[in-house]
């Protein structure tokens, strides 16, 4: 089965070849926002071939043609994601680096009231959001919650980010 990455960059045009494949299979797999040395971990485990220059070359092209985001969550090292519609943000644990998106409605609404009010009409955004965990959420966050189904980054509503309503909660567990 073809992965949506694959499909994006055969929509773009893009030569897959056997490796662009594995790497693109790897990086709509991913729950999580690795850098490029944990994608060619990943990648090489499917194919020994795979060199680190080889993962390099193709995140900076499908970077460049949109189909990945680059984040810099602190750390020195770039992260990626598949691009998405509409707006999400990350809070990220600064203890642990772990990534939590998230969507929230009001501030959406704050944000694009702001830019009105500043006399602009909001063409994009990005929040990031470094945080530490609460001491009483600690405990709760160490436990492990049962297994859910991996979520997919398409466009469905049911496939999109969970929505906060106010305040944290909304995990996918990346």
């Amino acid at each position: 089965m073809m992965s949506r990455i694959e499909r994006l960059c055969i929509e773009k045009g893009l030569k897959m070849t056997g490796q662009r494949r594995v790497i693109a299979s790897v990086l709509s797999e991913a729950e999580d926002h690795p850098d490029v040395e944990e994608l060619y971990r990943r990648a090489v485990a499917l194919d020994n071939r795979m060199s680190i220059a080889t993962v390099y070359r193709t995140v900076r092209l499908f970077e460049e043609n949109g189909i990945l985001e680059r984040h810099d969550f602190g750390g020195g090292r770039a992260r990626y994601e598949p691009t998405t519609p509409g707006p999400h943000h990350h809070l990220v644990d600064v203890d642990t680096g772990r990534v939590i998106e998230f969507i929230d409605a009001e501030l959406e609404d704050a944000i694009r009231g702001i830019a009105k009010r500043l006399g602009f009409d909001l063409v994009s955004h990005r929040l990031e959001l470094f945080g530490r965990r609460l001491p009483e959420q600690t405990m709760a966050a160490e436990t492990p919650a049962p297994a859910k189904r991996k979520p997919s980054r398409g466009t469905a509503a049911s496939e999109t980010p969970p929505r906060l309503a106010n305040g944290p909660g909304a995990d996918r567990g990346h």
